[in-house]
């Protein structure tokens, strides 16, 4: 055991704020790929049984459509990565991209229970999911990865304040 933290140590992985950092990288990365995909015909329509079933989006048809729905999300999703990617200098904007961040996977989470043959019946149902209640499973780790950025950046906006306090 030794050894192995000796070689954790010299590698820099447990160098401060690398896991921060490559969580904070990820998500802008997550947003801005996700994000560009709602620009495009063919997004919009793959969207159709999330958005359709999902109880805190399904509002976006009647307003928006298809498409408008879809570049909705484009713009939320650039706006949260572009927060959370000033959020590197500025931790107050970061916590607005983490907070827009958290509720979106929110949001992306309640469709899991209303998503249309997402548990697999040959294997009994649940928790044996298929198709589109596998891919919204991960967002799980993005909501988890949304609130450790959340509470990083308010610590940080916390102790920035009490330090400008004090002098």
């Amino acid at each position: 055991m030794n050894l192995l933290i000796g070689i954790l140590e010299k590698s820099g992985l447990l160098k401060k704020d690398l896991d921060y950092k490559l969580v904070r990288w990820s998500m802008v990365m997550i947003f801005l790929f996700f994000g560009y995909q709602k620009w495009f015909s063919y997004e919009a329509h793959t969207l159709i049984p999330f958005i359709g079933n999902g109880p805190l989006i399904s509002w976006m048809y009647p307003a928006f459509g298809i498409q408008g729905a879809s570049w909705f999300l484009g713009v939320a999703e650039w706006l949260f990565g572009g927060l959370l990617f000033a959020g590197f200098w500025n931790k107050k904007l970061g916590v607005f991209g983490a907070l827009g961040s958290a509720a979106s996977f929110v949001a992306t989470l309640t469709i899991i229970p209303f998503m249309p043959d997402g548990w697999n019946a040959s294997a009994g149902g649940f928790p044996a999911m298929q198709g589109n209640v596998a891919f919204l499973a991960k967002d799980l780790v993005l909501f988890a990865a949304s609130i450790y950025l959340l509470k990083q950046d308010a610590e940080r906006v916390i102790s920035g304040m009490r330090d400008a306090d004090v002098r």
